[in-house]
């Protein structure tokens, strides 16, 4: 366990998460820059994805549960042109032949389909535990590892455009939604590839892009002036979700 010795800092910070960092990048940097305050994230981001990243200092990290819990909202593009052993664009492709690419009605259908509470099969290349290991530590050795279907709650998708074989999305979710699941389901009902190409989260309940800070324009040195308040524990009975 991390020995903190700086315990006077206690608060938010909403960073604006780059493509090429994991969530622990960003952790690790804020902790050094915050004086080895304790620190933490609340909902990962995979390091495709860039956008809305919530992380907590000092006594704030009591409230990361809960800020996990909140809607979250993404923007996504998705390509219909094949699957990928990873469900993004990292991964090997599994180009699948189309004769006639969907209409933008047959989109549209299919994503109806895939609203409210619906069950999906998280990526093999996640960290969800399998016998205490990260499934993707076994992903990465091509050992077979069986992700049970799980209910996840979508609460809207939203069509920004298509132009075959590419779909722009907006997607507001709960809580252990994956979009690169929801990638993979879309193709699957419209008989085409899927998986994600791109991917931004753009809220975490009400913390957006507008609040939040670039990675390379951080302080050296996070101080309180930094930081937003300990959110306060909610109303027995009132829920974020």
């Amino acid at each position: 366990m991390p020995r903190y010795t700086n315990k006077d800092l206690h608060g938010l910070i909403v960073i604006d998460k780059p493509v090429g960092f994991t969530s622990m990048d960003v952790v690790r940097r804020l902790r050094r820059a915050a004086g080895n305050c304790k620190t933490g994230h609340a909902g990962t981001l995979d390091p495709l994805a860039s956008g809305v990243l919530v992380c907590a200092f000092g006594r704030a990290t009591r409230a990361i549960d809960r800020l996990m819990a909140l809607t979250k909202v993404y923007e996504t593009t998705v390509d219909l042109s094949a699957f990928t052993e990873t469900d993004d664009a990292e991964g090997a492709r599994n180009e699948v032949a189309v004769e006639t690419p969907p209409s933008r009605e047959d989109v549209a259908r299919a994503l109806e389909g895939l609203t409210g509470t619906i069950e999906q099969t998280p990526p093999a290349y996640s960290a969800l535990k399998v016998d205490g290991r990260p499934a993707y530590k076994y992903a990465r050795k091509g050992q077979a590892v069986e992700l049970k279907p799980r209910k996840v709650r979508v609460d809207t998708i939203e069509l920004l455009s298509y132009a075959w074989p590419e779909l722009d999305l907006r997607v507001t979710c709960g809580k252990g939604t994956y979009i690169r699941s929801l990638a993979r389901q879309i193709g699957g009902k419209l008989g085409t590839g899927g998986h994600l190409k791109a991917l931004r989260r753009t809220a975490v309940g009400p913390y957006t892009l507008a609040q939040a800070v670039g990675f390379d324009a951080l302080p050296a040195l996070i101080g309180a002036k930094h930081v937003l308040p300990v959110p306060e524990e909610p109303a027995r009975g009132v829920s974020n979700s």
